[in-house]
């Protein structure tokens, strides 16, 4: 395993304050490699998207970062926790060293702005010293490097198709060449071809360029394909991490498992889809003990009045993957 290039730690992420707070994330730990794709799956209202915007510090209020660090380690220099940095620090720090890739490619780009003005700009802000003809060339070879013919740069975004925006917005995401680029659910709107061929240009980026990626989807089958390892948050935890393909062919928890069971096998005899029963848990009322034990059909007695530890399982291969599940004691719970 490399270096980390970042480290998350017991982070949690409240919307409002005192009694009435609403807890989206509680206790995350993660820790991203560099040069690795780090895959985040999860249901909607599971907590993937304000954990994004809790560690880049861009969450709207009433959302705050209630505690825990969330370490970068640069190229050059000591590592430093971000949720400790000046407004000044914060604005060099994003899209220079992290970037996020939104869901919706329309929204995020300036309607009224051509395309090639909205990724000068960036490199305006933050690279000064840059001459126009520089910006512009750079901006041109960006868009080359995501697919998109330099002709289109005097384009609106809304004469762009779908996929040529989304491809925008990951351009305009590594044209400062960040070490960490987030991108949350950002094929989710496009159908399945053009999905497979922005994914395998990300891919075929990061081993040309050396970014790690954190990958946030509820698609658990686009992360099993691209990801490096895989998180799984329900309920504002992270419940189980491995290796994408020791997660594939060996879940352990119930919910990754249901997960696996919502779609179907391209190879291999036919299945029938099982899917997870009822609904995510209202994070105003969380359940007592672990918050999946109402869906759960291997659920025990210990499951509805004792949360369980995220750790190391006791298996042969628990060294390299956490679990928080009672089916699974833990023989080392993560700190």
């Amino acid at each position: 395993m490399s270096e980390p290039v970042l480290e998350i730690k017991n982070l949690n992420v409240d919307y409002g304050l005192g009694d009435q707070a609403v807890h989206a994330v509680r206790d995350v730990n993660l820790t991203l490699h560099r040069g690795e794709v780090l895959g985040l799956a999860g249901e909607s209202g599971s907590g993937k998207s304000t954990l994004a915007y809790g560690l880049t510090r861009l969450l709207a209020p009433p959302g705050v970062v209630s505690g825990g660090q969330v370490i970068y380690h640069p190229e050059k220099g000591d590592a430093y926790d971000v949720l400790g940095l000046s407004d000044k620090e914060l604005q060099a720090f994003r899209w220079a060293e992290t970037a996020i890739v939104f869901q919706g490619a329309m929204n995020s780009l300036n309607p009224v702005h051509k395309i090639s003005t909205q990724l000068t700009d960036v490199l305006a802000a933050h690279e000064p010293q840059m001459s126009s003809h520089s910006r512009t060339a750079r901006a041109r070879e960006m868009l080359k490097l995501v697919g998109i013919s330099p002709d289109r740069m005097d384009a609106y975004p809304h004469q762009l198709s779908g996929g040529m925006r989304q491809r925008v917005m990951i351009g305009m995401a590594l044209i400062l060449q960040p070490q960490v680029v987030i991108m949350d659910e950002p094929t989710t709107a496009l159908d399945v071809v053009m999905q497979r061929q922005i994914l395998g240009q990300l891919i075929e980026l990061r081993e040309r360029l050396g970014f790690s990626v954190i990958f946030i989807t509820h698609d658990l089958s686009l992360l099993v394909e691209f990801s490096n390892r895989i998180a799984i948050m329900y309920g504002g935890r992270i419940v189980e991490e491995a290796q994408a393909s020791t997660l594939y062919r060996e879940s352990l928890h119930p919910y990754s498992a249901g997960l696996l069971g919502s779609f179907p096998a391209l190879r291999g005899p036919r299945r029938e889809l099982t899917g997870i029963p009822g609904s995510p848990p209202d994070l105003k009322g969380m359940p007592t003990g672990c918050s999946f034990h109402p869906r759960c059909p291997k659920a025990f007695d210990p499951c509805a009045d004792n949360i369980p530890v995220l750790g190391n399982p006791d298996t042969p291969d628990g060294a390299t993957r956490t679990v928080a599940c009672w089916l699974h004691p833990v023989k080392q719970p993560v700190s």
